[in-house]
């Protein structure tokens, strides 16, 4: 294989072509950092932050491909991967993703010491993923307590501490994630029942339309709690009030459970995060402005 075709194959892999899954564990690391840094977080911290979030989402892809490499061929979807069709072999992949992660503890250790530490447990949630959708009823939850812990490490980075703040918000990005990551389920659902994956969308069954939409509500009130521990003003909960129209709007989208509409609504959960994360930044500078 020619040496273009390796890398194009290796971009496929890492989902370099789809930036939507690193989105969606940028949002809640910006959140956690802003609000950590009220308003003002350094920005070489930011950096690190977001570079190290686009390398453990690319790892985090790779030991998913690998770990789902006998079922993704049984799943139109994702029967063109690489590991599927043979363009990586399985030894590569893993080589690669240790490659990649080390890379992104080599980033970690220009931070505070507690932040080291909270990278082994960020590392384990990443790389267990992936199995837990052969017993668990409802691995999208664990998928946010995995794309959620960079906010702990962003006010561990910031603050030297991990306040409750932390905590509740990454409660809310495990909400956000079930909604979402079950708008993503709803699309293989059938593919997933005939090879025996468990998701969310299996679990929630006839009632799938209603739990994404009550996971947006839970998602929404606990960061109206996190808002209000942090003493946040108007624009803050305008940002959340704008992710509740998209939310709607996304109930709209998956209501026939089409498979298109479902994808759309999942793709769309960006600008959910998007429209939260400005109302925090408007919100500090705002109060920077009148104070």
């Amino acid at each position: 294989m020619r040496l273009m075709q390796k890398l194009d194959a290796y971009e496929k892999l890492m989902r370099l072509d789809k930036p939507i899954g690193t989105l969606l564990l940028l949002w809640p690391t910006l959140w956690g950092l802003w609000l950590a840094g009220e308003g003002k977080p350094d920005l070489m911290t930011v950096w690190i932050f977001a570079l190290g979030t686009l390398l453990m989402r690319s790892a985090g892809c790779v030991i998913n491909d690998w770990a789902d490499r006998r079922f993704d061929g049984e799943v139109a979807r994702t029967r063109e991967r690489p590991l599927v069709t043979g363009r990586v072999s399985p030894r590569e992949a893993l080589f690669l993703a240790a490659g990649l992660a080390l890379v992104a503890f080599l980033l970690v250790l220009r931070l505070p010491k507690l932040v080291w530490w909270l990278s082994v447990p960020a590392l384990l949630l990443a790389a267990s993923y992936p199995f837990t959708k052969r017993f668990f009823a409802v691995p999208q939850a664990y998928l946010g307590f995995a794309f959620g812990f960079g906010i702990p490490m962003a006010f561990a980075a910031l603050q030297g501490n991990v306040p409750v703040l932390a905590w509740i918000l990454l409660l809310a990005n495990v909400f956000w994630a079930i909604a979402y990551d079950t708008e993503y389920a709803m699309v293989d659902r059938e593919d997933d029942l005939r090879i025996g994956i468990k998701t969310s969308a299996i679990t929630f069954g006839r009632f799938d339309v209603w739990a994404v939409m009550v996971c947006y509500l839970f998602f929404l009130l606990t960061m109206v709690g996190a808002g209000w521990l942090a003493a946040r003003g108007g624009f803050y909960y305008l940002g959340l009030a704008g992710g509740l129209g998209l939310a709607v709007y996304h109930g709209y989208l998956i209501r026939g459970r089409d498979r298109d509409r479902c994808f759309a609504a999942f793709r769309h959960n960006s600008w959910i995060g998007a429209v939260v994360f400005l109302g925090i930044v408007l919100d500090f500078a705002v109060q920077s402005f009148s104070g």
